[in-house]
């Protein structure tokens, strides 16, 4: 007899391997014996005790069913073929270029690298530290200057970061001018025109040749190549700049600096720009690693961060982040810049890029791209068209009265011109560019002009020949003399085989995910399935330019609609923008669009952004970005929102009031019962409500900022919705708005998009990292409504276990009114330090001799440690990590009780590397048994950390910020 499938409630077949099981850690067995722990039944009692009942979703979110692996890779794929991947000579920052595959196999699709966290814990990311150390020097060389940062998001918003350091050294009360060349990418332009208005800066844009220089201006941003190809020797500009008082920053083409006079070299300040070329995919626009480079004397304003050589305890070399007080979470309102977070995955495959090809691969790429932009323009010339420069790297820009049919014959042949406003077309070559490539391009001049019958490659043929050995197409004065990359890191690697070594070399220094949980507090370190990364690389996403005609990226466009609309659905906003590409730019895109919504109403003059105490670092920082004054808001005794204070300060600034920035759950991983007065408050003084939606994993399917009282609220898609950290970037962090601030919606110079009344560009790309988001839908496709809410319950139900066994050996210093936590909880062990003499940093390294990372420390409150295991930890890994934490305390007592030394423990000398274990000499009172293998799952697989405790005050004293000498290591 034939058995029948009965369909489930939907009427749709029971998948036979639903995907929910493979992104929940905990089985059903396990989330029942917690519960039981807890003293719950249900997760539905403990959920109903958890969140307060004002907030709950009424029903279930309305999304697709969900998806298997397979099913969703299917219909990916379909999206996928609805791109058309033509060939792109449109430039403006973004090239093709060859990702090396020793890069894309051992990089960019291992989650060796990918889903490792940010490196606060310098003693287990060495690797990441060294890679980010090696791009570092790459910058400072080919620029010129003597100091450079970790990466940025975008060109666009690193040279608006410049703009913001040239008025720190060079503004005031009288000087509130910044001169844009007109020459320089459109983008960046919408970009620094939005960060400038936000300050109440002027932006003159204009001709840098004729500008005149007022009293009034405090720098000047110069493209080089110019966005049309055109190369400037911008000496005297600079000259006429400095004699101002101005600085002068370069947004300069990295590759093409391997045969330009790099700018240090001819007077700028500040050299910012995008990496993107060095191996990077285009991705539409992202994610991409900018870099930012410049003078010494300004290392204290540097935006994001610097990697810095210092030593450990043992006087070995090791890296760190350097000067962390400058973080901008540290400095809240005090902060130059919101910046938080750097492209780390990028620059370490861009790092990778220049390690593998050396200086003289990067010279041969660079040269050769300039060799074929001047046989292009020589077969050009010869049918005619006039070619507008005669200096030039990579781009031409070409005037002929047949431009109108060049283009239409371009892109019936599959290729896509840049069209200037005055009808020149321009086209930017790379390195991925073949002799055949450049044939078609001279075909369709040809046919365009009416020189049909034109033999292409023999033009291209006879314009090689004519070529010779003639000089390249710009100055002598701007011929590169000087060396650069001479560091032995990158001339050792250039087989496959020492390429390959070098890589794992790194990523053995490193601990991430795939050795252990990293249960950091407010970073929400969840599976990175590998059916939700395999997409990103997919050529039909990964080589599509930022920039192509929007029928070219159909799937794209359909992928952003739906996924737009999950989002919205999921938060209970009405319209969602993809365009920040960062949490804390969605802080400041939100911030934005409620000034340009009060700017509507005629109250521009609403400027105050109250800000609790307990809030997320970033939100001060970004508030004063935006251009609004902070007043913080009072924390009561449990950690909550003082609802007193906050309605006395919303009434004493109610003509002000701009916004409130509420982080929910709290900052302190708590569900405040009040949020929905909190927010009627803000609404009934003339506020709107900025919903910071960093901890939105303890919401999504149970509560919607959008239903009970938030205005805008930011997602952080590399927490919550499963893009990797990358050891700290690429991230995403779009907006969810309601009804009224949705025609604000932030626009872009090139591409259409936004609000009706939209607000300038956020982020160089239109739709800020494009290549990533197909991670975000895949993880909702799979998991739907019902997916995504179990997700939501075992992350509440793991954190509340955690607590609950941790809290007998440490306080758990915040609880909700029914005694529980959200998804993440404090504990906290600053008594420690009295007793014996432990503060929080001591369990953190001593936790890696355990095989952990540490949970988040002194955030948000000094001296605690913060924990949230998400709902992608098994109970098994939960255990060993409460195991860990309970036999340190154990450790601890032992120092309390006067049985292990006060002054030489396992806990201030851990960790313990095994150059230390197997020395000949031991002085140290424990064994060395204890110090390395605590516990017996140590001994199965054991992470030795390569350094021992990193000194950091010695790395801040000695700033060292590129590559030393090989000598340096070899004396140590």
């Amino acid at each position: 007899m034939q058995q029948t499938i009965a369909p489930d409630r939907r009427g749709r077949l029971d998948p036979s391997d639903p995907f929910v099981r493979r992104h929940v850690g905990p089985g059903d067995s396990e989330i029942r014996e917690m519960l039981a722990a807890l003293g719950y039944d249900s997760l539905d009692a403990l959920i109903d005790d958890a969140i307060p009942a004002d907030i709950r979703l009424d029903g279930e979110l309305d999304l697709p069913d969900p998806a298997t692996e397979w099913e969703m890779l299917r219909e990916l794929r379909a999206l996928a073929a609805r791109n058309r991947v033509f060939r792109s000579y449109l430039g403006m920052g973004y090239n093709d270029t060859i990702v090396p595959p020793v890069i894309q196999r051992n990089v960019l699709e291992n989650p060796g690298w990918y889903t490792a966290y940010t490196p606060y814990q310098a003693e287990i990311a060495q690797g990441r530290l060294e890679a980010l150390l090696n791009y570092q020097t790459m910058v400072i060389d080919l620029t010129g200057f003597e100091i450079a940062n970790a990466s940025l998001l975008d060109e666009g918003t690193a040279a608006a970061e410049a703009m913001a350091l040239a008025h720190a050294a060079k503004g005031g009360r009288d000087r509130g001018t910044f001169f844009v060349s007109e020459d320089c990418h459109p983008q960046t332009i919408d970009v620094v025109r939005t960060r400038a208005g936000s300050r109440g800066w002027d932006v003159a844009v204009g001709d840098h040749r004729v500008f005149e220089f007022g009293d009034d201006v405090f720098g000047a941003l110069i493209q080089y190549p110019a966005s049309d190809g055109a190369i400037y020797d911008y000496r005297d500009f600079c000259a006429r700049t400095h004699a101002a008082g101005s600085l002068v920053i370069a947004a300069a083409d990295l590759l093409s600096l391997a045969l330009l006079t790099p700018p240090a070299e001819w007077g700028a300040d500040v050299a910012v720009g995008t990496t993107q070329r060095f191996g990077v995919p285009l991705g539409y626009g992202g994610p991409h690693a900018a870099y930012f480079a410049t003078k010494d004397e300004f290392k204290r304003q540097v935006p994001g961060r610097i990697i810095g050589v210092s030593i450990d305890k043992t006087g070995a070399p090791a890296l760190r982040m350097a000067l962390q007080t400058r973080e901008q979470h540290i400095r809240r309102e005090k902060a130059t810049s919101n910046v938080c977070t750097a492209q780390v995955l990028l620059a370490v495959i861009a790092s990778f890029y220049a390690v593998y090809h050396g200086p003289e691969g990067l010279k041969r790429i660079a040269g050769r791209v300039h060799h074929d932009a001047r046989v292009l323009r020589g077969a050009l010339e010869s049918l005619g068209i006039d070619v507008v420069h005669d200096d030039f790297f990579d781009t031409l820009r070409v005037e002929s009265p047949k431009a109108n049919a060049i283009f239409e014959a371009a892109a019936r042949a599959g290729i896509n011109l840049r069209r200037f406003d005055d009808g020149s077309l321009g086209v930017a070559l790379d390195e991925t560019v073949t002799a055949a490539d450049l044939a078609d391009l001279v075909a369709v001049f040809a046919e365009g002009a009416g020189a049909k019958s034109a033999d292409a490659a023999a033009l291209i043929e006879d314009a090689d020949t004519a070529l010779g050995e003639a000089q390249p197409s710009f100055p002598e004065p701007l011929r590169r003399t000087s060396d650069f990359m001479t560091h032995p890191v990158f001339h050792a690697h250039r087989s496959e085989t020492e390429m390959m070594r070098y890589v794992k070399r790194l990523e053995a220094r490193d601990l991430s995910l795939v050795h252990s949980m990293i249960p950091l507090g407010s970073c929400t370190m969840k599976l990175n399935a590998a059916a939700e990364m395999l997409p990103v690389t997919w050529p039909a996403f990964s080589r599509l330019h930022p920039f192509v005609p929007a029928d070219q990226a159909a799937g794209y466009h359909e992928l952003f609609d739906q996924l737009e609309a999950w989002l919205a659905e999921i938060t209970g906003f009405a319209r969602v923008s993809l365009q920040p590409n960062a949490g804390s730019q969605g802080e400041f895109a939100g911030l934005m669009v409620i000034r340009a919504y009060h700017d509507s109403r005629g109250e521009a003059h609403r400027d105050v952004c109250l800000i609790p105490q307990s809030a997320h670092g970033t939100n001060p920082a970004s508030a004063v970005m935006a251009g609004m004054r902070v007043v913080v808001v009072h924390a009561d005794q449990n950690g909550n929102i003082d609802v007193d204070d906050l309605e006395r300060k919303a009434t004493e600034h109610a003509d002000d009031l701009a916004a409130l920035m509420v982080t929910y759950p709290s900052t302190h991983g708590i569900f405040e019962p009040t949020i929905r007065r909190v927010c009627d408050i803000v609404h009934g003084h003339g506020g709107q409500v900025y919903l910071d939606g960093a901890n939105m994993n303890a919401m999504v399917g149970l509560a919607r900022p959008g239903d009970f009282g938030a205005d805008v609220c930011h997602l952080n898609l590399h927490k919550t919705f499963c893009i990797p950290h990358g050891g700290g970037g690429p991230g995403m962090g779009p907006i969810g708005v309601a009804a009224h601030l949705a025609p604000f919606l932030p626009g872009h110079a090139v591409v259409e998009t936004g609000g009706e009344r939209a607000i300038g560009a956020i982020s160089a790309a239109p739709w800020g990292s494009p290549e990533i988001l197909p991670i975000s839908w895949a993880y909702i496709r799979m998991l739907g409504a019902e997916g995504l809410t179990q997700a939501t319950r075992v992350a509440i139900l793991n954190a509340n276990y955690i607590a609950h066994r941790l809290e007998g050996h440490y306080p758990v210093l915040y609880r909700g009114p029914s005694g529980l936590v959200a998804h993440e909880c404090i504990i906290d062990p600053r008594a420690l330090k009295a007793s014996a003499g432990v503060e929080a940093t001591d369990i953190a390294k001593r936790l890696i001799d355990y095989g952990f990372h540490a949970p988040t420390v002194s955030f948000p409150v000094a001296g605690t440690l913060m924990i949230e295991p998400t709902e992608s930890e098994s109970l098994e890994e939960l255990d060993r990590f409460c195991d860990a934490l309970i036999a340190i305390r154990a450790e601890i007592a032992e120092i309390e009780d006067g049985s292990a030394d006060r002054a030489d423990n396992l806990l201030l000398h851990a960790p313990h590397t095994a150059a230390e274990v197997v020395a000949d000499a031991w002085a140290h009172p424990y064994s060395r048994e204890r110090a390395a293998f605590p516990t017996p799952w140590v001994r199965q697989h054991k992470f030795w950390p390569p350094v021992a405790r990193v000194e950091s005050a010695y790395g801040d004293r000695n700033l060292v910020c590129a590559c030393p000498p090989i000598e340096d290591y070899a004396g140590a």
